[in-house]
């Protein structure tokens, strides 16, 4: 069994499900810390809601008198229910915080209704729920909401949002807000307790509907919803206004109010993409020919590992594609279907420019602007992000020793405790390799790789040379039907640090493999480092 496929908390009939992380419970004005860890994607997105918080959006609601449903699917469409801290991302719209992401005047306003401080808004859990519920009162007294019915409540949400353009208000409202109403959520805390659910329920929003117009497609991209944004200008027609690199941002809020803002021409801001928090929509604002106002600082190498360096002092934004994601620094997951999203719209952006994919062609906001941005944050998957924009644009598998650095969609390694993790030996692949003596035992470190569809495939595998290594090294190369194809022996005293070619075959679809066995000549070790598969 892959080591990393342990059963998820079940989703009590919810349309959408997530469960808490962490490796303790943290208290409830606080967000676990980044950990790094081996979980695959899909785990990581169904461990993210560490408090109980039902209690508490009951206690809001009832204070305040607005719908606990109402809240709790406001706090899911702008934080997936998570206690973010928020940056500023784009000037002009203040950073968000806590899970009902309050943001600027609002936040003083809360504290006030709620009689609070602003940090507590900021910071506390029931502080931040109850400030929101407080607005959103405010608002239905103003707007003389029908408060006893659920979708008469959607023009005091919009209001809450923030979002100012009414086609982002649309969306918000009725593909985001009240959706989630419509199909419900839960969470559940690392014990399996239920942190917060969302039932569904049958509604429909009384605020006005998206525009009907057919929507038109990008113009780099089909799969994208055009709408342009006037805050562009034309790149350098010199050699620094060819694109070279991808830019990885957060909105430091929703998908809507992203571009909302964006395609605002007082927003003096843009970017080329924003992807929705699941990935199910895509807008394209800027055409990639011309230059988005996304990155407010110029190319330092020093801080992108010396790459490009003909580009430094010069504007980032005259050589880059900026994408916007709908999300949080700050948070401690980002969505399997927002992943995926993005990293076939990086595909084929890199494809269509020709850019490189590797993490200093595809590259974080907060590595290039260091002194006022962190986005995507810490918890951005890089390497099966990386891994899954190679795999899209049909670049080679490669499986490394140490999962975290695998995208455990397209492959992954299993080996028993006998196998010994190392980087005493230089010219290892990613971040280490393992080893283990050689014994007449069936104990082997085996590499899984997935193809979608049948194929001929080079096998290359990778070690670190010693003269403590194995002569005789023995590959075993099988199917998914378990067909042993061949085995191959190499010496891996020789030719480390390098791609060694084992041979090619005709694999199956699905999840073949590639053994490295420790049954040959006793008395030196094998090294089971990386495969690639071509």
């Amino acid at each position: 069994m892959h080591p990393f496929r342990k059963p998820l908390v079940a989703a009590a009939a919810a349309a959408l499900s997530l469960a808490a992380c962490g490796p303790q419970e943290p208290t409830p004005s606080t967000t676990p810390a980044a950990v790094e860890d081996s979980r695959t994607p899909a785990q990581r997105e169904a461990e993210r809601t560490p408090y109980e918080l039902d209690s508490a959006f009951a206690q809001a609601a009832a204070e305040f008198k607005v719908p606990a449903d109402l809240l709790k699917a406001i706090s899911f469409t702008e934080t997936r229910w998570e206690m973010v801290k928020g940056e500023v991302e784009f000037e002009g719209m203040p950073a968000a915080y806590g899970l009902m992401a309050l943001r600027g005047a609002n936040v003083a306003e809360a504290a006030r209704l709620a009689g609070v401080s602003e940090e507590a808004v900021r910071t506390e859990l029931l502080a931040n729920i109850r400030g929101a519920a407080a607005l959103l009162s405010s608002y239905a007294d103003a707007l003389k909401v029908d408060r006893a019915e659920l979708g008469a409540w959607a023009p005091a949400a919009a209001k809450l949002s923030g979002i100012t353009n009414s086609e982002a208000q649309a969306e918000y409202i009725h593909s985001k807000v009240y959706d989630v109403l419509r199909k419900g959520a839960v969470a559940s805390t690392p014990a399996g307790a239920v942190a917060v659910s969302l039932m569904p329920t049958r509604v429909q929003a009384q605020f006005a509907s998206p525009s009907v117009h057919a929507m038109a497609a990008g113009p780099d991209y089909a799969a994208a919803i055009w709408r342009p944004s006037p805050n562009f200008n034309s790149r350098p027609t010199d050699s620094t206004g060819g694109v070279q690199i991808v830019v990885i941002h957060t909105c430091e809020g929703t998908y809507s109010s992203c571009w909302g803002w964006l395609i605002n021409p007082d927003a003096g801001v843009s970017a080329h993409y924003v992807v929705s928090e699941d990935g199910s929509e895509i807008s394209q604002l800027v055409a990639e020919a011309n230059r988005a106002w996304h990155v407010g600082a110029t190319y330092d190498p020093s801080l992108n590992g010396g790459v490009l360096s003909n580009l430094k002092g010069v504007s980032v934004n005259h050589f880059a594609v900026g994408i916007e994601h709908g999300g949080f620094a700050s948070q401690t997951s980002f969505p399997t279907g927002q992943i995926d999203a993005s990293a076939k719209l990086s595909c084929d952006i890199t494809r269509d420019r020709g850019i490189v994919r590797d993490s200093y062609h595809i590259v974080a906001h907060g590595r290039l602007q260091p002194a006022t941005r962190t986005d995507p944050g810490p918890n951005w998957p890089w390497s099966s992000y990386i891994s899954k924009v190679k795999g899209y644009c049909g670049d080679p598998i490669i499986i490394d020793s140490n999962n975290a650095n695998n995208d455990t969609a397209r492959g992954y390694i299993e080996v028993s405790g006998n196998w010994v993790s190392a980087s005493a030996t230089s010219g290892y692949y990613g971040s280490d390799y393992y080893y283990a003596n050689t014994q007449a035992i069936s104990d082997p470190a085996t590499f899984y790789f997935y193809l979608p569809v049948a194929g001929s495939k080079t096998i290359d595998a990778w070690w670190t040379a010693g003269t403590n290594r194995s002569a005789t090294a023995p590959f075993i190369i099988s199917d998914v039907n378990g067909t042993k194809l061949a085995t191959v022996s190499v010496n891996q005293q020789v030719n480390g640090g390098a791609w060694n070619t084992l041979g090619t075959w005709s694999f199956p679809a699905g999840l073949n493999k590639v053994q490295l066995s420790r049954w040959t000549t006793e008395g030196s070790v094998v090294i089971a480092d990386a495969i690639r598969v071509r």
